[in-house]
């Protein structure tokens, strides 16, 4: 049998494990700073809304009840601009990652079909399209791509790993560009509360696509706004053509979010207040761990939005990997994300206050 896994590429993570074991190795621990996972609670009124929905001994539903429909319609309209959404605009999924692995074939892709994203990505792209046995393509700027058959465009601003914000007027020109060939665009947008340097921008925004959604998705998720990674609470918002196939699918599959995750995505959508918080606590990591690195000698780009520094030395990104590993501290090489990053580190400002005090006191 031919597994479908030889498709893939390494699982990037397995590569560093030996590092992981040098940093472990440090008299005062190790400090993760290579995956960008929350660490600080989530918030109580998510915890209490979850618990009240904990006796549900029935099936939940793909699209989730009206209140949960109701709290993502009203979160994009109030937090990203949108205009005029209906129910059949939005889609809860089971965490983003698994939307993204599997939309490619849930799209109906396959060889000769082609899945283009940027340069510098998440890694999982990728592995969408070469589960559904299509093509990936990377881009500097999607408008220079050839559109004959280009069936999916991903966007990502802010960008994971760089940080990298597009702006209103480059995403018009990209939508713009992507209607005139028929491509449809999925915008991962999953770290657009978090903009430190630059204000992140929605492809929903009425500015942005005319107040039509044809052709553009957004995909959101509640992991780093919440800290709700373990909840797997995200969805999907935009074309209802698209949204209502991809919804047919899902019911098929049964691949519907548990319903105390759901009672709880109504809770965290609803409240501003536990999101200005965290954005504090980060802002607060970052700036700490920004200072240290740029003291010790490194050259940060981008960053100026999401969880993590783009950081080099100038320098192949797996020598870095071993110095900071050497002092403890354990970050992500470049080249997980594209070869264009094999001399920068991913630094992700995740850890606890203290962990990221000790990281900042090994690098003084």
């Amino acid at each position: 049998m031919s597994g479908v896994s030889s498709r893939l590429p390494v699982f990037p993570w397995d590569k560093l494990e030996p590092y992981k074991k040098t940093a472990a190795a440090h008299p005062d621990g190790i400090v993760d700073l290579s995956v960008g996972t929350p660490v600080d609670p989530v918030p109580e009124l998510v915890r209490r809304a979850l618990v009240e929905a904990a006796d549900s001994p029935g099936y939940p539903t793909v699209w989730g009840p009206q209140a949960l429909r109701d709290a993502i319609t009203g979160w994009c309209e109030r937090r990203l601009g949108a205009r005029g959404l209906a129910h059949t605009n939005v889609l809860p999924v089971v965490g983003s990652k698994e939307l993204v692995a599997w939309l490619p074939t849930q799209l109906g892709l396959g060889p000769g079909d082609r899945v283009a994203y940027p340069r510098l990505a998440y890694p999982t792209y990728e592995v969408g399209a070469r589960l559904a046995g299509a093509t990936p393509v990377v881009y500097d700027d999607p408008t220079e791509l050839d559109p004959d058959g280009l069936r999916l465009l991903w966007l990502n601003s802010p960008s994971n790993p760089t940080g990298k914000v597009l702006a209103k007027d480059e995403l018009t020109r990209i939508v713009a560009w992507a209607r005139e060939h028929g491509v449809p665009v999925f915008s991962d947008e999953c770290y657009l509360e978090l903009g430190w340097e630059a204000d992140p921008v929605s492809v929903l925004h009425a500015d942005v696509c005319g107040g039509s959604y044809e052709g553009i998705v957004a995909v959101h998720s509640l992991s780093k706004r919440s800290n709700l990674a373990g909840y797997r609470a995200a969805f999907v918002v935009g074309d209802a053509a698209v949204l209502g196939e991809l919804l047919q699918i899902r019911k098929h599959g049964g691949m519907m979010a548990p319903a105390p995750v759901q009672a709880a995505t109504v809770a965290a959508l609803g409240d501003d207040t536990h999101v200005r918080e965290q954005r504090g606590r980060y802002a607060e990591r970052r700036a700490a761990l920004r200072t240290a690195l740029v003291a010790h000698g490194f050259r940060l780009e981008h960053s100026e939005a999401g969880l993590y520094l783009w950081a080099t030395r100038d320098e192949p990104c797996w020598d870095t990997v071993g110095y900071l590993a050497d002092l403890g501290v354990l970050v992500a090489p470049g080249d997980f994300y594209g070869t264009a990053g094999e001399r920068f580190v991913r630094v992700a400002f995740t850890a606890t206050d203290e962990r990221v005090a000790a990281a900042v006191k090994r690098l003084g």
